[in-house]
């Protein structure tokens, strides 16, 4: 556990478990929510091949994921935590934030 506490950079057990609590409601919330979204945008399974739809959908889960991650990080209270680590994301996108 000290090593994950190291890895993730938390202070607390309390910390670590919000970590992970917030990391995995924005995993599976990317999941569901990346469909509708496409849907919405008019881009369906059937209508394209899957060499196409599925970097689409990675793409789209990525944008959701990284949203929810800082609203989610800052509904559990470690908005400066996420949003550190959304910036270490971004940075690695290509992306870089001040």
């Amino acid at each position: 556990m000290a090593f994950l506490k190291r890895l993730l950079k938390v202070e607390t057990n309390y910390q670590f478990v919000v970590v992970f609590i917030v990391f995995s409601i924005t995993g599976m919330g990317a999941v569901f929510i990346a469909r509708p979204m496409m849907g919405w945008v008019g881009i369906d399974y059937e209508q394209m091949p899957w060499y196409t739809f599925w970097p689409l959908r990675i793409l789209f889960m990525t944008i959701c994921y990284q949203i929810m991650l800082v609203i989610f990080g800052t509904i559990a209270g470690q908005r400066v935590y996420f949003w550190q680590v959304e910036k270490r994301m971004l940075k690695r996108f290509g992306i870089r934030l001040k």
